[in-house]
């Protein structure tokens, strides 16, 4: 967990110490409307698939009978879906929210120091 963490914590500093502000603004435009697109998806997936199980399970419908009871394959493969769509709901589409804001807020603390010494590469050539 330490390069994720590393490259979230460094991407800001570096480009707006090498590049400069107008950069930056684009890193974090980007990383904000991509980060929401992914945490929606991460969201949303997650739900469906936990959704399909308890789907399974009640066995209310016509359709969901058809697919078999507890024990069958379609409900095996439920149950992986649950398994993998629990913690995509409930931490990875949160924690891009997190990741955001942290880029944001860095840039903001060190936003001064952008001001005046950033875009050093733009400067020596």
């Amino acid at each position: 967990m330490i390069p994720p963490g590393a490259l979230v914590m460094l991407t800001p500093l570096i480009v707006g110490t090498f590049f400069g502000v107008e950069t930056l603004a684009g890193v974090l435009a980007g990383a904000l409307v991509s980060g929401v697109q992914i945490a929606i998806s991460a969201s949303n997936t997650g739900g469906a698939w936990d959704n399909a199980k308890k789907y399974i399970e009640a066995g209310a419908s016509e359709h969901a009978r058809t697919l078999g009871p507890k024990g069958s394959d379609p409900h095996k493969a439920a149950v992986i879906g649950d398994t993998v769509g629990d913690p995509l709901k409930d931490t990875s589409g949160p924690s891009l929210n997190i990741l955001i804001k942290l880029m944001a807020v860095e840039s903001l603390v060190f936003a001064p120091f952008f001001a005046t010494h950033g875009g050093l590469l733009f400067k020596i050539f």
